[in-house]
C-alpha cells in the first residue's frame, strides 16, 4: 500500500481507498472535519475522539491538505 505521506496512506480494500492515518481506520477527511468543527488538536486525539492518534498524525492531515491544495488550480466566478 502507498504511503502518500510520512504517515498518510491509501489502500482500495480499506476505506474505500481513501486516505487515511497509516495502520488505522482514521481518514484524513475525519479528523479535518473535526478540525473545521473547531475541534482542537488535543481533543481530537483525546479519549472522546481517536486516542490513537497523536498530535503529529493530526498536523500530517493538514499538511496532506495542504499539498493537494497547492496542486490544484482554482477557479471562482461570481454570479450575478
Amino acid at each position: 500500500m502507498p504511503k502518500i505521506a510520512e504517515c498518510i496512506e491509501a489502500d482500495p480494500n480499506v476505506c474505500h481507498g481513501k486516505p487515511r492515518i497509516a495502520g488505522t481506520r482514521i481518514m484524513v477527511e475525519q479528523v479535518l472535519d473535526l478540525l473545521a468543527a473547531g475541534i482542537s488538536i488535543a481533543e481530537i486525539t483525546s479519549e472522546e475522539y481517536f486516542p490513537d492518534l497523536s498530535q503529529e498524525d493530526v498536523l500530517a492531515c493538514v499538511a496532506f491538505a495542504n499539498q493537494l491544495l497547492k496542486g490544484e488550480e482554482i477557479h471562482v466566478w461570481v454570479e450575478e
